[in-house]
C-alpha cells in the first residue's frame, strides 16, 4: 500500500440561530446526517469486507450575522440564541471489491437551545423576558449510499475519482416537542414544536450525490476534494413553527420548509515518513443551505446561509484501525435572504433579512475499524 488518504467529511454543519429585522428567530444550517465518510486510497480497500466508523461532533452556535456582518449587539444585550449540538454518527460500510462499496449511516443527535424570544414574546411584545431552554434527543435521518471508483485502481495509482449516489430517509423526528414558557394563558408554559434548528430530521426523502477525489504528487504528499449535495424535493413538512405568534408579519413562515443542503471541501494531505500511519491535512470547506432547491418549491420557513472554514485535521492508522480528528474554523459566515424574507421585503417596502448565529468552530473526532 503506497499511500492512504483518509479524510473526514462532516456532512454538514452548523446550527444557526437567527433574528430578522422584525423579531428574533432560530435557524438551521445543516443536519448531522452522514457526519463522517472515510475516503481511503483504493489500494487500502481492494479486498471485500466490512468497515464500521463512529464519530463525535460538537459545536456551539451563538454569534449572530446578517449577511456577512456580525450583529455584536446581540451578545452585548444578552439576546443571542445559543444552540449546543452533539452528534454521534454511526456508519457501516460493505466493501464489495476494489471499486464498489455501500454505506448505511445513522446519526444520533442531542440538542439544547437557549433563547429569550421563544419564552414570552407574543405579537412582538414580551410578557416576560426570561431565558429558557428546549431540548431534543434521538435518531436523525438515516442515509444509504452506493459508491464506485471511476478509474481502475490497479492502473490509476496516483489519482482517482469516486462517485456516490444515495437516499436520505425521513427517520428523524421532525415534529419534536418541548415546553415554551410564558406563552399560554396567564403566562403559562405550553408543549410546542421545538425550533427547526434542533429538530432531529427534516421530514423529507432526499437524494444525495457525492464526489470524492485525490491525486498523489509523491508517495507522501496528496491533494483531495469532496463534494456532497442533498436534494429534498418536498417543499414543506406540515409542521408548525409558531412564528406567526411572534408577529403577524411572519405569517408566511408558519410552516417548516424542507431545504436542500450542500458541502464542498478541498486541500492537501501529508503523510509522515518517520511515523508510520500518521498524516495531517489542511484545506478549506464551504457548507450551507441554498435559497432555492434544485427540485420542488423553496417557500415556507427556512434559513439559508453558508460558512467558509479553514479545516486542519490529523489521521493515524495502524493495522485495521484508523483514528481521525478535525476542527473546522469559520472565516466567513453569511446569512442569505430567504424566499419568505423577499416576500416580506416586497410587502413592507423595506429590505428584510434574518440574522443567524453561527458557531466559531466545530470539533470532530472518530475512529474506523475494518473487519
Amino acid at each position: 500500500m503506497k499511500n492512504i488518504l483518509s479524510i473526514v467529511i462532516a456532512t454538514l454543519i452548523i446550527i444557526i440561530a437567527t433574528n430578522n429585522t422584525i423579531n428574533a428567530q432560530g435557524c438551521v444550517a445543516i443536519k448531522g446526517s452522514g457526519a463522517t465518510c472515510m475516503l481511503a486510497h483504493p489500494q487500502s480497500t481492494n479486498k471485500a469486507g466490512w468497515q464500521f466508523s463512529t464519530s463525535e461532533r460538537y459545536y456551539k452556535s451563538f454569534r449572530h450575522f446578517s449577511g456577512t456582518e456580525e450583529n455584536k449587539d446581540r451578545l452585548i444585550q444578552g439576546t443571542e440564541v445559543i444552540n449546543h449540538t452533539f452528534i454521534t454518527d454511526l456508519a457501516l460500510t460493505r466493501i464489495f471489491n476494489d471499486r464498489w462499496s455501500m454505506t448505511v449511516d445513522a446519526p444520533v443527535i442531542s440538542n439544547a437551545r437557549s433563547s429569550l424570544y421563544e419564552h414570552g414574546l407574543v405579537n412582538g411584545a414580551y410578557i416576560k423576558k426570561e431565558r429558557h431552554s428546549t431540548h431534543s434527543f434521538g435518531l436523525g435521518d438515516v442515509r444509504v449510499a452506493v459508491y464506485r471508483w471511476l478509474l481502475d485502481p490497479a492502473k490509476y495509482v496516483k489519482g482517482n475519482i469516486q462517485l456516490g449516489l444515495g437516499i436520505k430517509l425521513p427517520t428523524g423526528d421532525y415534529n419534536y416537542q418541548d415546553y415554551w414558557y410564558n406563552v399560554g394563558p396567564n403566562g403559562t408554559k405550553e408543549l410546542r414544536t421545538v425550533d427547526q434548528s434542533i429538530q432531529l430530521g427534516d421530514g423529507g426523502t432526499g437524494l444525495t450525490v457525492e464526489a470524492n477525489t485525490f491525486y498523489n504528487f509523491t508517495h507522501n504528499f496528496s491533494v483531495y476534494g469532496n463534494f456532497y449535495y442533498l436534494a429534498n424535493p418536498r417543499e414543506q413538512n406540515g409542521v408548525r413553527t409558531y412564528r406567526e405568534t411572534l408577529s403577524p408579519a411572519l405569517a408566511n413562515e408558519a410552516i417548516m420548509s424542507v431545504p436542500d443542503q450542500y458541502m464542498a471541501r478541498g486541500g492537501f494531505n501529508y503523510m509522515f515518513n518517520h511515523i508510520k500511519g500518521l498524516s495531517v491535512a489542511a484545506g478549506a470547506r464551504i457548507e450551507g443551505i441554498p435559497v432555492h432547491d434544485l427540485i420542488g418549491g423553496s417557500g415556507d420557513f427556512r434559513r439559508p446561509g453558508y460558512i467558509w472554514s479553514i479545516e486542519p485535521s490529523v489521521n493515524y492508522g495502524f493495522k485495521n484501525v484508523n483514528f481521525f480528528a478535525s476542527v473546522p474554523v469559520a472565516i466567513v459566515r453569511n446569512r442569505l435572504q430567504s424566499v419568505t424574507d423577499k416576500e416580506n421585503s416586497a410587502k413592507s417596502g423595506k429590505f428584510v433579512r434574518g440574522d443567524a448565529a453561527f458557531a466559531d468552530y466545530s470539533i470532530n473526532v472518530g475512529a474506523a475499524f475494518k473487519f
